[in-house]
Order: structure tokens, then C-alpha cells, then sequence
């Protein structure tokens, strides 16, 4: 059985793969870079995937450990999920909209703050 603290580690490091290699194709893309000019874009789209993934998959197993699936979710679980789905979903705008790739850099830290603010607080 997996404890509470690796389902954290594993959470905590699918956030900064899923991060990492956000920050790295919003940079690409904002500086003029493009898709097909990225050697690393096969590597940089899977550390995304597989650090969304493992932040899911962390998250999850962290919700059972503390008994809080059962019965439904709370409204600050469905918010994370949201902010997650989001995350998710920014990897394909850098290169199809290089003039918001910035607008993903400034966004990042706030939705990444946001997550942790409603994981410490759960305020809904």
C-alpha cells in the first residue's frame, strides 16, 4: 500500500515536470520559436503528459488516504481538477498562439498558486 507522502513526492513531481516543460515551450514560442524548429518537442510534450498524469494520479491517491472520495467531492477538489484541466489543455496554445505564449508564463504561477491555495485552505 502506498502511503500519503509518496502520493505528495509523486503529486509534487508531476507538477514540476508538467511546469518545467510548460515554462520551456511558452519560452520557445514567445522568443520566436516554432514547433518544428524544436528538436526537443517530442520530450518536452511527453514530460508534460506524464506530469499531468502523475499529478492526477498523486492527487487521487492522496484523496484516498485521507477517505475524502467516498461520498463525492468537495467543491476545492472539482477547482483543482479545473485548474489541472486548464494546465492540461495550455500545452497547445504556445505554438498555435505564439502572441499569448507569454500571457501562459505569467498564468503558470498563478494557477499553480491557486492549486496550492485551495489544497492548504480548502476554502469550497
Amino acid at each position: 500500500m502506498i502511503s500519503y507522502s509518496i502520493y505528495k513526492l509523486i503529486h509534487l513531481f508531476g507538477l514540476l515536470l508538467a511546469f518545467s516543460a510548460l515554462g520551456g515551450m511558452a519560452v520557445h514560442a514567445a522568443s520566436g520559436g516554432t514547433a518544428r524548429a524544436s528538436g526537443v518537442r517530442g520530450t518536452v510534450l511527453t514530460m508534460h503528459g506524464t506530469g499531468v498524469f502523475l499529478l492526477i494520479l498523486g492527487g487521487f491517491g492522496m484523496l484516498a488516504r485521507l477517505g475524502v472520495v467516498h461520498g463525492g467531492l468537495p467543491g476545492w477538489i472539482l477547482a483543482k481538477l479545473g485548474i489541472w484541466t486548464v494546465i492540461a489543455v495550455l500545452a497547445a496554445l504556445p505554438y498555435r498562439q505564439p502572441a499569448l505564449a507569454r500571457w501562459t508564463l505569467i498564468a503558470l504561477p498563478f494557477l499553480g498558486g491557486l492549486a496550492a491555495y485551495l489544497a492548504v485552505y480548502k476554502p469550497i
